[in-house]
């Protein structure tokens, strides 16, 4: 009798350690499976916020999937970003009168040149001469300089172009406006006769907009032009009056 009840005693044992290890199993897989779930969550956000940054360069992509730089890796992003920003803009940016630029060829030592666009959107380059530049994007001047090098003198030239500093474009506006100054023109745009008072705050009570002058200086010589804005308002068939660099617009006084 005491055999068998000991015999009994040691399969319920048995049966009580072999729980415990299937318990422990079930754990395991269970574990695993909640890794694997937040290692795809993980790597889905991170693939996300590459995307959504809007870039194809294959180092901003390895940044934004980098975890665990901290502050390191944002300021790297950040950084990335800003040079794009900023070599977009300045190729897209149409070059002007005073913008200094560089122009060097490759393997041709001699035809570097670090010119001055005169007012006239010319440079003078080597064996070319005068080449208007003015009015294009640099990678418009570029191709255009590339051109005209293999057209007589190169073969395949390759033509770099950088704009060594931008020419200030700015224009005044005196007399009855609200807020009299100097303004900067909007990157890569014209202003009008119209657009240049409303930037300056519009008309002050005393305000006469049919007697706006605008002082210019063409071929070295002030010019000044008697205009009415009131009517060139109302005018919509007509082209609107273009202000230029260094205009200084006047808005006179209205007599009662």
């Amino acid at each position: 009798m005491s055999v068998v009840f000991e015999a009994e005693f040691q399969t319920r044992n048995l049966s009580c350690a072999a729980v415990p290890q299937s318990v422990m199993k079930l754990v395991m897989i269970w574990r695993t499976c909640l890794i694997g779930m937040l290692f795809s969550i993980c790597l889905g956000a991170s693939c996300a916020s590459g995307l959504c940054a809007g870039t194809n360069d294959p180092n901003f992509s390895v940044a934004a999937l980098t975890v665990g730089d901290g502050l390191g890796t944002n300021q790297l992003v950040l950084a990335q970003l800003r040079d794009t920003h900023n070599f977009e803009s300045n190729s897209a940016r149409i070059l002007s009168p005073n913008d200094v630029i560089s122009v060097t060829v490759y393997q041709e030592d001699d035809l570097a040149t670090k010119t001055v666009i005169d007012k006239n959107d010319m440079v003078m380059l080597p064996l070319l001469g005068q080449v208007k530049v003015g009015g294009m994007t640099t990678g418009q001047a570029t191709e255009r300089i590339q051109q005209l090098y293999n057209k007589d003198y190169l073969v395949n030239p390759q033509v770099n172009l950088i704009v060594e500093h931008f020419a200030e474009r700015r224009f005044a506006v005196l007399g009855q406006v609200q807020h009299p100054g100097s303004f900067d023109f909007p990157q890569n745009e014209t202003v009008n006769l119209l657009e240049a008072i409303a930037i300056s705050g519009g008309y002050t009570r005393l305000g006469a907009p049919s007697k706006v002058d605008v002082r210019r200086i063409e071929n070295g010589s002030p010019r000044i032009y008697h205009l009415d804005a009131d009517q060139i308002s109302k005018d919509s068939k007509k082209a609107p009056f273009e202000i230029l660099p260094d205009d200084i617009i006047t808005v006179g006084e209205r007599t009662f």
